[in-house]
């Protein structure tokens, strides 16, 4: 199965790409299958898929062609700018037909039920179904504990107001860590402090500390494919996080917001090691299928679910959006779509390292291994000016982050860096844009 996705999304790429051109021939099934290593039946049923969704067709006793579209919007963007600020999903593989398909099969199945106010926990059968997809990720939960919250800034934002068991007052944050719910927390007044996490991981002599002296409420953190660094955290620093939340009652709420782009088929988050029921787990579908679909879903220690439904308070997230995600996850759909969106991320990834290895071989930036997800820290000398290095680069076409508005307005030890994202970048353009940053950091690091 996993042989037949990676052939899929390899065929999926070479025409979203351009290699297979409109109305090209592609090769024959038996040559396609020669050159894949793979049986006729692999290549005969990745061409229906690509059929059913309009990307080729057929003509009998000729072959495959793919589609001419002249209608893509595409070719009214602009391809000249290189875009390694943007978090946002690539628009070029959006999963339009197949959500369009699950949008009008959810209406067929559910019909005016959809367009009641609902149940503010969410739609019941996409929680029991969420049940299943979470375990899948080592996160097991009662149907009880599952809350469809639009998105997962609002789960974050209810955590942060509402009581917690514990009593106490203060949110830990990593530094540096997510800018948008930093600056949330700051504009609200909520007491907040902050731990710093590099692309090694955690002090957790000093996290211990924190946890046993300092009115911790909750520990916010990104287990893994961390934003703005890019890396996740080892096993056994989880495993330890788990234990010192047990231990001093402290809660952790873990954003494993990029859930799905991991490679580490082996990867437990740290609810997986919860003993004491004082995790919350929280997972995004943003990063898979659309923003704009705004759903996310919250796993909630039965200690605090009452006060969390308190903080939810009413429906807020459509129904028909939540009934369309159970079909789209029911029929394997996300399954194979998470797995297109792996193997494209990846590649830009490796593109990424193989464009620092061919001009960064000054080691002015530095880099951490980072082997999944969309983000990567690039550090660099103190020497730079930030403000100008960004100018510059924008006027070669080059749009960056830099990490000032990922940390804590009063927080003192900061890194100078660049968050890198991937998810915008179009492959063929990262060398020339990774090319433009280590020059420009070469002229900024000697003015």
């Amino acid at each position: 199965m996993k042989k037949y996705y990676t052939i899929l999304s390899d065929m999926e790429h070479k025409i979203r790409e351009g290699q297979y051109k409109a109305g090209q021939k592609l090769p024959s099934v038996r040559r396609a299958a020669e050159f894949y290593g793979c049986s006729v039946s692999t290549i005969i049923r990745a061409y229906g898929e690509l059929e059913k969704n309009h990307a080729i067709y057929s003509i009998p006793q000729s072959g495959f062609y793919t589609v001419e579209r002249p209608e893509d919007w595409r070719k009214d963007t602009d391809n000249q700018t290189i875009d390694f600020a943007s978090a946002s999903p690539d628009l070029n593989v959006f999963p339009y037909l197949d959500f369009q398909h699950c949008l009008n099969k959810a209406i067929d199945t559910y019909k005016y039920n959809l367009f009641t106010y609902g149940d503010a926990l969410g739609l019941d059968t996409l929680r029991r179904t969420l049940v299943s997809h979470l375990a899948g990720d080592q996160v097991f939960a009662k149907v009880e504990q599952v809350i469809i919250t639009s998105g997962i800034q609002q789960a974050l934002r209810i955590l942060a107001k509402m009581p917690f068991p514990n009593g106490h007052a203060v949110i830990l944050v990593e530094q540096p860590s997510y800018d948008i719910y930093l600056r949330f927390l700051e504009a609200e007044g909520i007491p907040v402090c902050g731990i710093t996490r590099s692309s090694a991981g955690l002090d957790l002599q000093e996290l211990e500390e924190k946890f046993r002296s300092g009115d911790i409420k909750f520990f916010y953190t990104m287990s893994r494919y961390h934003n703005p660094l890019g890396s996740s955290l080892h096993t056994e620093d989880r495993k330890a996080i788990a234990a010192m939340a047990g231990k001093y009652d402290v809660y952790i709420v873990e954003d494993d917001y990029m859930a799905d782009l991991g490679a580490e088929r082996r990867f437990e988050p740290i609810y997986a090691y919860d003993q004491t029921a004082h995790v919350v787990y929280l997972k995004s579908f943003s990063k898979i299928i659309f923003p704009g679909l705004r759903l996310g879903a919250a796993v909630i220690p039965e200690t605090l679910l009452k006060a969390f439904e308190a903080g939810k308070g009413y429906t807020d997230t459509s129904l028909l959006s939540q009934a369309a995600l159970e079909v789209y996850i029911k029929n394997g759909m996300y399954e194979r779509h998470k797995h297109k969106i792996y193997e494209l991320y990846a590649a830009r990834i490796d593109a990424l390292y193989a464009a620092l290895k061919r001009h960064n071989v000054d080691n002015l930036i530095e880099v951490a291994a980072v082997s999944s997800g969309v983000y990567m820290q690039f550090k660099l000398p103190q020497t730079v000016n930030l403000e100008r290095l960004i100018r510059r680069l924008a006027l070669r076409k080059v749009n960056v982050v830099t990490g000032k508005g990922f940390y804590l307005s009063n927080e003192q030890k900061r890194d100078k860096f660049l968050r890198i994202s991937i998810s915008r970048a179009q492959l063929e353009q990262i060398d020339e844009g990774v090319r433009a940053i280590v020059e420009e950091v070469k002229r900024g690091s000697s003015w």
